[in-house]
């Protein structure tokens, strides 16, 4: 059984996890009107998975003898000034993300709920591949530069990226 007060940290992230899947969306838009597509698809799949941790959030709590919520979401930011603000955004929010998830585990350990804990650990590695992945990204933004062509070159290739951290690959 999980507690109250677990169970509305867990509402709280199941809220963040719907935002991230919104703010993901509403880049892929951005994108995808910008004649981006390639940045339109890989945020549309990465708002598919936010959705995805939303949901497996909310089996959780309804699994433990909690009530899932599902509540009003802030609208996100729906235009940006370049694709390299959007990526600069969308890191800001994986380290929030991060920072909430981190929060999560810190009440799980306070109130001895090893069961929460041990759920939240999958997140904890999935945030240092998100986290990991905004970087790299970032990193290979700042190479192109205001180079048409290596924005070509990045829009076309950013559907196969894939980034595999430490704590996801358990292999130095």
């Amino acid at each position: 059984m999980v507690s109250k007060n677990i169970e509305n940290a867990l509402n709280e992230q199941i809220r963040v996890e719907a935002e991230s899947s919104q703010i993901y969306l509403a880049m892929a838009c951005w994108a995808e009107v910008k004649g981006l597509e390639g940045v339109a698809n890989f945020m549309y799949s990465q708002s598919q998975e936010e959705r995805d941790h939303m949901l497996k959030l909310i089996k959780f709590v309804n699994e433990r003898g909690g009530h899932a919520h599902v509540s009003e979401l802030k609208a996100p930011n729906v235009t940006f000034k370049s694709f390299q603000e959007m990526f600069e955004k969308l890191y800001e929010h994986e380290v929030y993300v991060s920072e909430s998830i981190n929060e999560l585990v810190h009440i799980s350990l306070q109130e001895k709920d090893y069961a929460t804990h041990n759920f939240l650990q999958w997140y904890v590695g999935e945030q240092i591949e998100e986290e990991a992945m905004a970087r790299t990204i970032l990193d290979k933004i700042n190479l192109i530069g205001n180079d048409k062509g290596g924005l070509y070159l990045f829009d076309r290739d950013i559907e196969q990226l894939t980034i595999s951290s430490a704590a996801s690959t358990g292999t130095v």
